[in-house]
């Protein structure tokens, strides 16, 4: 079935409902109410080109970029052909501010890409976090009504089966090499699913000789250098798998005044793991019982456990829900952090430690398989690459904003559109066949709205 079309009697037929929704007008406010400076933004990015012989502004281009993701093209040639009509033009021109009369070539982007300072668009980005934080519409959000919870997660990115460049990781699967690259990524989430990119640090080799490759754990360090540097006084909560249980990351996190709910797993720190068994047993009242429908829940907390120079609470989560066959499912979840654990925090705590997981992977799954193609290889070219992937994240921080935000109703979404990457189709078609002139858009963004977001997100 096309996109806004409903079923009836076997026949696709036109969703009329769909047709009085205009994405593309979403798009306009959504920009306009929260990053109202964004073309000034671009405009005061350093341009590498000539100046002599640029044709299209830089505004322009990044635009073209940012499109290409939004609308889940998939593949970097698909501008030549989906961005080529009037109507099309007409309304990058009113999103780049200019007056162009056709849209330049894919190459034309990744030429400019190929020579952008990589932070150029990391600021652009952390513009935008700065901006939503500023407006505090992700209050609601915060941890115990303090936090900022942040994921920081790394993935894969590309990988080859020639040497791509000389800062390639490498890897053998069966005797044969392989070559790729990972990327760590922070990630600010929040209790309604929204999973904002707010730094990326590429895990690759560096130019001279080294006795280990990068690694995410080194990624990390820089990368929590970063957010320091960029998000100074940030009240942080960090959402963190087993893999960071370690002193290292504890003192980093108390230096920045840093609060974390890690998965703790009995392998990651042995014996404080056997010192919380022993001690829980004798903290009989750190025990709850939650239930919910057919879900129950047991918690079992200990805080106080001293090491090496860190006092750590543990939280333990075991939760029975119905499964297959009439058969109960039990999983059980455990994390370690340094917040105070009790009869008032525990289970918000618990949901932060879900959070991480669920939102992550949700994260990177919709990135890669859910039309952003993040896998692809947008360009060979080493800082072209990154770039483009500075991008995506900066599409899916905008699309989460229009998926998420009031002016799209989630009932709206499921019963005429049929599903969310459809609105990206939708977005598409709307830039291709509707013109919107200057007037039309002062006229619509004279009258006033706002955008608020749904505050609740099942984690269990």
């Amino acid at each position: 079935m096309e996109i806004g079309t409903d079923n009836v009697k076997g026949k696709s037929v036109p969703n009329q409902r769909s047709n009085q929704i205009d994405v593309k007008e979403v798009l306009y406010k959504t920009v306009h109410h929260f990053f109202p400076y964004f073309v000034d933004w671009l405009s005061q990015i350093d341009d590498p080109r000539q100046e002599n012989k640029i044709q299209y502004p830089l505004p322009f281009l990044i635009w073209i970029g940012i499109l290409l993701f939004m609308m889940k093209l998939e593949s970097r040639r698909q501008i030549n052909f989906q961005f080529n009509t009037k109507e099309f033009i007409e309304n990058l021109n009113i999103l780049a501010g200019v007056e162009l009369d056709k849209v330049a070539h894919d190459c034309t982007l990744a030429y400019l890409l190929k020579r952008l300072v990589i932070g150029s668009i990391s600021k652009l980005r952390r513009r935008m976090i700065n901006r939503l934080i500023r407006m505090r519409c992700l209050e609601r959000f915060r941890l115990l009504g303090r936090y900022y919870l942040i994921t920081i997660d790394a993935t894969g990115h590309l990988i080859f089966k020639e040497r791509h460049c000389e800062h390639c990781l490498v890897m053998k699967i069966n005797g044969k090499e392989y070559y790729y690259h990972n990327v760590l990524e922070a990630k600010l989430v929040g209790a309604n699913g929204l999973a904002l990119s707010i730094l990326s640090e590429f895990i690759e080799n560096p130019n001279e000789k080294y006795d280990k490759q990068d690694c995410e754990l080194k990624a990390f360090y820089r990368l929590a250098e970063n957010l320091k540097r960029y998000f100074p006084q940030l009240p942080i909560c960090l959402l963190l798998d087993s893999l960071y249980a370690k002193k290292p990351v504890f003192d980093i996190c108390k230096e920045n005044k840093w609060k974390y709910i890690i998965t703790f797993k009995e392998g990651s720190m042995p014996a404080t793991y056997a010192e919380y068994i022993a001690l829980k047993s004798l903290c009989p009242e750190n025990i709850a019982h939650l239930k919910r429908d057919e879900i129950e829940q047991d918690y079992h907390w200990v805080n106080d456990i001293d090491y090496q120079d860190h006092l750590l609470g543990v939280l333990e989560c075991n939760e029975l829900k119905p499964g297959k066959d009439d058969k109960k499912e039990h999983t059980r979840f455990v994390w370690i952090s340094n917040l105070e654990i009790n009869k008032a925090t525990f289970k918000e705590i618990a949901q932060g430690g879900r959070l991480r997981w669920k939102t992550e992977n949700e994260g990177f799954n919709t990135q890669k398989n859910g039309g952003y193609n993040m896998e692809h290889a947008y360009s060979q070219d080493e800082l072209a690459a990154k770039n483009f992937y500075l991008l995506l994240q900066i599409a899916h921080i905008i699309n989460q904003l229009m998926e998420k935000g009031s002016l799209l109703k989630e009932e709206d979404i499921q019963k005429i559109f049929g599903s969310i990457r459809n609105i990206a189709r939708k977005l598409l078609e709307d830039f291709r066949t509707k013109a919107t002139t200057l007037t039309h858009l002062q006229d619509l963004l004279s009258v006033p709205f706002q955008i608020r977001f749904d505050w609740y997100f099942d984690t269990s």
